[in-house]
Parts: C-alpha cells; structure tokens; sequence
C-alpha cells in the first residue's frame, strides 16, 4: 500500500461536492492506495469475462462489428486491451521495448480460440510484469511516446498499472454492449 505525500486524508480540510463531504485536494492523481496484487487481480478479471464473451459469441460474431459509427468487434477489443496491457506493463512498468501497431488492434480478426490463448499468454505476461513494478517508482520505458507533459498514466508505475486497469474494465463494458447488440441483431425475426 502507497501513499503520496502527507496523509490527505486527515490533513486536508473537508469540502462539498454533490452533497457529500470530501477531503479536500484528493483526487485520482494525488492518492494511491492499493496493491499491484489487487490490480493485477482485477485485471485478469476483465480480462478472463471478455474471453468468455468472445469465446461465447464464436467466430462469427466476435468477428462481426455492430451497425454503429465507428463501431469495434468485440475481437478486436480484446486485442486492442491485449496490446494495452504489452505496452503498459510490458514497457512502461517493466521497461521491456514493445513494438505495438495500435491501429492493427482494431482491425483484428480471426479464429476466437487463437485470442483466447494469446489471452491467457497476455495475462501470464502482465502477472510476470506487475511483478517488477514499483508503484511509487518512475516508469521504466514509454514516456518518450507521450502526447502531454502532464499525462497521468506515466506519473508512477502505479500510476500505469491503474491506467491498464482503466483501459480493461472500460472495454468490457463496451463488449457487454456490444455482443448484447450484436446477438439482438443476429436473433431471427
């Protein structure tokens, strides 16, 4: 467990915000207050539900894009959160280079039990990664790719793990809809 700086938590006068009372000053990139272990665990979480999505859709639907603009098939979700989690912990975490074509991500197709295994071999790869993070620590590689001084992700390695942390969960949501969309749209009449 990690903390920034002083404890904000009994420091820092409270204020008002949507009805509640917060700390003062308190905000995503000013505390840190969980483990590698619980990240990584949540993580491999996402991970394994979006497998069971596309495993569960086969391969024509986890193929398939649903008929939105600018619209992902859920086999390239989960290959785009493969190659989240290769950069993020892989390079920025672990300091290991990583050749990523990101816009490849999202025109991936194929055979659902190849990106099932490229799964299970991404998370073996990020558990291995996370293990040499030091979450307070600077990132190890990467930050020569960011677009913003100020880019939060690349603050700690902490900081990067919580970002794939971010970048998964949010993509399995996008899938839940996705698949939801994509089995209304393949139902018979």
């Amino acid at each position: 467990m990690l903390h920034y700086g002083k404890s904000l938590l009994t420091e820092s006068p409270k204020t008002p915000y949507r009805g509640r009372s917060v700390t003062a000053g308190v905000g995503h990139d000013v505390l840190v207050d969980i483990s590698v272990d619980a990240v990584v665990s949540y993580v491999d979480r996402a991970v394994d539900q979006m497998t069971e999505i596309v495993t569960g859709l086969g391969d024509d639907l986890a193929n398939r894009k649903p008929a939105l603009p600018g619209a992902n098939s859920p086999y390239a979700i989960l290959r785009h959160c493969l190659g989240v989690m290769e950069f993020w912990g892989g390079e920025v975490v672990a300091g290991r280079e990583v050749i990523r074509d990101r816009p490849a991500e999202f025109r991936a197709h194929g055979p659902v039990a190849d990106l099932a295994a490229a799964a299970r071999k991404a998370l073996d790869q990020f558990r291995a990664d996370a293990a040499t993070a030091d979450f307070a620590g600077p990132v190890r590689g990467g930050a020569e790719r960011k677009k913003d001084l100020f880019e939060l992700e690349f603050t700690s390695q902490g900081h990067a793990l919580l970002h794939v942390l971010e970048e998964v969960t949010q993509h399995l949501g996008q899938m839940e809809l996705t698949r939801d969309v994509l089995r209304a749209a393949a139902a018979p009449g």
